[in-house]
């Protein structure tokens, strides 16, 4: 089990970036791909981006596709997601997650860990 801590979201502006981190605790030798998703109100949680433990691969729905990076360094065991030219529809809670693979998936039902999440407002 791996527990996650997610922090940098907040109140945005149309058109800005914000950049969230998740703070992972493993046991050492542990190798986990990562996930990022989102759940806005009234609707299910959906996939954002995942990345392999290896950083190499990386994996985006269409939605955020040229808008988000997802990176991560494994030193700090930490993750990341650069969101730019944010817009309203991206108001929601976002939560990474732990899958116990290489890859990850795009299903929450392939991840085995999530973080608390954190609040991401764009305001129009």
């Amino acid at each position: 089990q791996v527990q996650l801590v997610e922090s940098g979201g907040g109140l945005v502006q149309a058109g800005g970036s914000l950049r969230l981190s998740c703070a992972a605790s493993a046991r050492t030798g542990s190798r986990y791909a990562m996930g990022w998703f989102r759940q806005a109100p009234g609707k299910e949680r959906e996939f954002v981006a995942r990345i392999a433990w290896s950083g190499g691969r990386t994996y985006y729905a269409d939605f955020v596709k040229g808008r988000f990076t997802i990176s991560r360094d494994n030193a700090k065991n930490t993750v990341y997601l650069q969101m730019n030219s944010l817009k309203p529809e991206d108001t929601a809670v976002y939560y990474c997650a732990a899958a116990n693979t290489y890859y990850g998936g795009t299903s929450h039902y392939e991840y085995d860990s999530w973080g608390q999440g954190t609040q991401v407002t764009v305001s129009s």
